[in-house]
């Protein structure tokens, strides 16, 4: 395996492990067995190394989580979420480490396009799973719908981490979901 293969790895583990920003270099030598001038050779800096694995790490999670998903169209919504519920409680180190790096998209174009690349990607896989819409349909649509279980995806796994006997089962999601909305009138 090459230095740039170990340092890939070795960056994976540690931030699993330590968290983003509790990853230091000494830290990636140690773990790769590649010496430090590696880190700058191959990847700029230790950001770039870090943000390149966690990139690697969620196009993976991604790929499990939506292939488990499927593209049933029989698969009920209450399977889906429970699925959902399933990946993100057996993979809390990496959704700890996306919010962790939540913080340095102000600073860090790169972690802010990860980000970015991820939000489209997530906003499409969850439109084609939950609203019937594949990649050819309206864009604004897909965003539209993308975007609304996008958001009941990452207040879920936010609940999950912080207080997860609290956090809702997949039914009470598919139920508030389909919940007839009220509107306000003036008198």
């Amino acid at each position: 395996m090459s230095h740039r293969d170990n340092l890939l790895r070795a960056a994976r583990s540690c931030l699993l492990d330590k968290g983003y920003a509790q990853v230091t270099v000494r830290d990636l030598v140690a773990s790769s067995g590649a010496n430090l001038a590696s880190i700058s050779y191959h990847f700029g800096s230790k950001d770039q190394l870090l943000t390149r694995a966690l990139l690697d790490l969620n196009a993976e999670w991604g790929t499990e989580l939506f292939a488990a998903l499927g593209s049933e169209e029989t698969l009920p919504d209450v399977e889906r979420w429970a699925r959902i519920i399933s990946s993100i409680e057996a993979n809390r180190p990496l959704w700890f480490v996306n919010f962790e790096s939540i913080g340095y998209v102000e600073r860090e174009p790169e972690i802010r396009a990860l980000n970015a690349r991820g939000q489209a990607e997530s906003r499409l896989a969850l439109a084609q799973a939950f609203g019937g819409l594949g990649a050819d349909a309206d864009p604004a649509e897909i965003h539209a719908v993308g975007s609304h279980y996008y958001s009941l995806l990452t207040g879920l796994a936010v609940q999950i981490l912080t207080d997860p006997a609290a956090a809702p089962t997949a039914e009470e999601i598919v139920r508030a979901d389909s919940h007839p909305r009220t509107t306000a009138t003036s008198s």
